[in-house]
């Protein structure tokens, strides 16, 4: 690594929008951390969609052995006992097949649940791959190789705080563009990548990149003025 700040975001499983701002993010290394004990009810395993019916999310199982507190990250290993994957393909679907780039996107995601992977861990990481090579934005995150202290110089950590139930400010400022249900339930900010991606397709590049972070000299994160 370089001499820049690094920002240390969980993995996670169709991340929000926020995570792909902070992936462009300026100056800044982006790690991943790998070392971190599983957090159950975070952004690690599950997702939110926008549906005819409001908000969704979207759970990925994981195994009873991977319940178990202080369990590493990359040790968790996904459930398969119920067809969560075939609910996830139909609930996306039902969500966005009326959406202006639903079918244009589709089949590079259809893998996702049509295969078998084992650890969740590697999963979200080949999801997180392939989502930057469709929205054509560089992946330049690292992955840790141990873990990261959160009071280290240099450390901005977003591992908890990037989280489904933690009133985020970026919510307020996150970048709006037009969704299928919006007339019915009006906009709704932070959503799964997914909803950026079938909406705006060769634009969520711009979107995202309009809202980048940069560190400040307090070692946190701002937002540009023409962003906010």
């Amino acid at each position: 690594m370089n001499n820049n700040s690094q920002l240390v975001l969980s993995t996670a499983y169709f991340a929000p929008i926020q995570y792909y701002c902070l992936l462009l993010s300026d100056g800044l290394d982006i790690v991943i951390e790998r070392h971190e004990n599983y957090n159950k009810q975070s952004y690690r395993n599950r997702c939110t969609v926008y549906t005819a019916n409001g908000l969704l999310d979207l759970v990925v199982p994981v195994a009873k052995s991977s319940e178990k507190s202080k369990i590493p990250v990359t040790e968790v290993e996904i459930a398969y006992d119920m067809l969560w994957q075939k609910q996830h393909f139909k609930a996306i679907e039902s969500a966005y097949r009326r959406s202006p780039f639903y079918e244009y996107y589709i089949d590079d995601l259809t893998v996702f649940f049509n295969s078998r992977y084992r650890y969740l861990y590697e999963f979200n990481m080949t999801i997180l791959r392939t989502v930057c090579s469709l929205i054509n934005i560089p992946f330049r995150a690292l992955e840790s190789n141990s873990f990261i202290n959160p009071d280290s110089e240099g450390i901005i950590d977003l591992r908890n705080t990037i989280h489904p139930k933690i009133n985020q400010q970026f919510n307020n400022i996150a970048p709006h563009y037009t969704q299928v249900f919006a007339e019915k339930w009006g906009f709704r900010a932070n959503l799964s990548i997914l909803d950026l991606l079938f909406n705006t397709g060769p634009e969520a590049k711009r979107i995202l990149a309009s809202h980048l972070y940069i560190p400040n000299s307090e070692q946190t994160l701002v937002i540009p003025n023409e962003a906010k």
